[in-house]
C-alpha cells in the first residue's frame, strides 16, 4: 500500500474556495486508490476546514524552519509526497529530499501565482500585461519548484503552454489536472427559467481577483439595474471585511449575503452567475459550480480562459462593463437563449471534466513515474543543479533560523 503525504499551503476549506475543494478531490482520489494518506501543514486551524478523519485521512500539524519535521517524515516514511503550491515546496522540498530521496515529489500548482501577480501588476497599471511582467521575482521562485519536482499538476491548458512556451519547462515535468467533477452526482433536473430570478457572484473576499471582482461590479450593476429594475444582485463569499459589508445597499439591490452554507443551492436559485474577473489565474470554481447547477454565466476572457477550449461557452463573455451588462441583460430575459447556454454547460462538464477520466490519468502518471523514477530524474539536469544549488541555500537558511529558535538568547 502506497503512504501519501500531502503537505498543504493551508488546511483545506472545500466550501470556501475552489482551490479547497481541488485539494479535497485530490485526497479522495488517493484514498479511493486504497493508499494511506496523511496531510500536514503549518497553518492554524480553522473553523471551516473540512473534517479530514471523517474521510478517513489523517493529520498532523508541523512546523517551519524546525527539524522537528525530518524525524516526522522519516517515520511516516512516505512514496508519494504533495507539496500544496510552491511556498511548501521551498519550504519542506530539501527535508523531503534528504530523509526519503526514493519518495517522487509532486508539486499541486493550483494555480500559477506568477500569472496571477502578473496580470494584478498591469491591472494595477492600467495597461496589458508583458513578459517583463510575468518575468517577476515570483515566476523565479515559482518555476523553480516545478524544475525541481518529479510532478506538477498544472489546473489550466492555458498554463500548460504558458509553461512551455514561455519559460520552456518539459512536458514531461507536467501533468494537466483540471477540476474533478463526480458526472453522477450532477443533478438532473434544476429550478427552470420560470422559478428563478435575480443575479448572483460568489467567491471568496481573501482572494484579490474576487474583490476586485466586486469592485467593478459597482460599475456593471447600475447598468444593468437600469434595464432589470426589479433584478437584485446576490454576493456570497467567505471572510467578507467591513470594506465589503459597506458595500451593502437594498436600496440598489446590491446585496453583500456573506458566507453561504450551501453554495450549489443559492447558484440554483439565481437566474444568471456573473463573473467579472479582471485578473488571476487557473480555471474558476465559480464558473464550474454555475455548470454543476445549470447557471448560465456571464464572464471575462480571463474568467472563462482554461475551461472550454473550442466548446461554446455556458452563458456569454464580454470584455468590458457596457458589453457584460448588455449580455447579462440579454441572457435574464432570452429563455431560449439561457436553455441553450445550461445545455452547453452540461456538455461541457462532460467534455472536460470527468472526474473518472481524469483522475485515472493522473494515477497512471503517478504509477509510470513512480516505476520510472530514476530515469525520469536522469532527463531533469536542471531540477537536479537547482536542488544542489538553491536548495542550499534554502536547507542552511531554514537551519539557522532552527538554531536561533533553539537558543533565543543567541546573537
Amino acid at each position: 500500500m502506497k503512504k501519501v503525504l500531502v503537505i498543504g499551503y493551508v488546511w483545506p476549506e472545500p466550501n470556501s474556495s475552489a482551490a479547497g475543494s481541488h485539494m479535497l478531490s485530490i485526497l479522495r482520489l488517493y484514498k479511493q486508490q486504497g493508499w494511506q494518506v496523511e496531510f500536514a501543514t503549518p497553518a492554524q486551524r480553522t473553523e471551516h476546514m473540512v473534517d479530514l478523519a471523517a474521510e478517513g485521512i489523517s493529520s498532523q500539524s508541523i512546523a517551519l524552519n524546525c527539524d522537528s519535521f525530518d524525524a516526522y517524515v522519516t517515520d511516516y516514511d512516505p512514496n508519494i509526497v504533495m507539496f500544496d503550491r510552491f511556498m511548501m515546496e521551498e519550504q519542506f522540498g530539501w527535508r523531503v529530499e534528504k530523509n526519503c530521496p526514493q519518495a517522487i515529489r509532486i508539486l499541486d500548482t493550483e494555480d500559477l501565482q506568477c500569472l496571477r501577480q502578473a496580470r494584478h501588476q498591469a491591472h494595477k497599471a492600467n495597461r496589458e500585461m508583458t513578459t517583463a511582467d510575468l518575468f517577476n521575482d515570483i515566476a523565479r521562485r515559482e518555476i523553480a519548484a516545478i524544475l525541481r519536482s518529479d510532478l506538477s499538476l498544472i489546473i489550466s491548458d492555458f498554463e500548460m503552454a504558458l509553461l512551455q512556451e514561455h519559460f520552456k519547462v518539459d512536458e514531461r515535468l507536467l501533468h494537466h489536472l483540471p477540476f474533478m467533477v463526480d458526472l453522477a452526482r450532477l443533478p438532473a433536473h434544476t429550478a427552470d427559467y420560470a422559478n428563478r430570478r435575480h443575479f448572483m457572484t460568489i467567491g471568496n473576499f481573501r482572494h484579490a481577483p474576487n474583490w476586485d471582482a466586486v469592485l467593478y461590479l459597482q460599475q456593471i450593476w447600475p447598468l444593468i439595474r437600469k434595464q432589470v429594475p426589479e433584478a437584485e444582485l446576490h454576493i456570497y463569499g467567505s471572510y467578507p471585511p467591513p470594506k465589503a459589508t459597506a458595500l451593502h445597499n437594498p436600496k440598489t439591490g446590491f446585496l453583500i449575503k456573506g458566507w453561504a452554507d450551501d453554495a450549489f443551492e443559492v447558484m440554483e436559485q439565481a437566474r444568471i452567475c456573473l463573473a467579472p474577473l479582471r485578473f488571476g489565474a487557473g480555471i474558476k470554481g465559480k464558473l464550474l459550480d454555475a455548470m454543476v447547477m445549470q447557471t448560465p454565466s456571464i464572464t471575462t476572457p480571463i474568467g472563462s480562459e482554461g475551461m472550454h477550449g473550442a466548446l461554446p461557452w455556458p452563458g456569454m463573455i464580454a470584455d468590458d462593463a457596457e458589453a457584460f451588462a448588455a449580455a447579462a441583460v440579454a441572457l435574464y430575459h432570452d429563455e431560449t437563449a439561457w436553455q441553450q447556454a445550461q445545455q452547453q454547460g452540461t456538455e461541457l462538464l462532460r467534455r472536460r471534466y470527468n472526474g473518472a477520466i481524469l483522475g485515472s490519468r493522473l494515477i497512471e502518471r503517478i504509477d509510470a513515474t513512480v516505476v520510472g523514477l530514476e530515469a525520469h530524474r536522469l532527463h531533469n539536469f536542471t531540477g537536479s543543479m537547482l536542488r544542489h544549488h538553491s536548495m542550499m541555500s534554502t536547507k542552511y537558511m531554514s537551519q539557522w533560523i532552527a538554531a536561533k529558535n533553539a537558543n533565543p538568547g543567541s546573537s
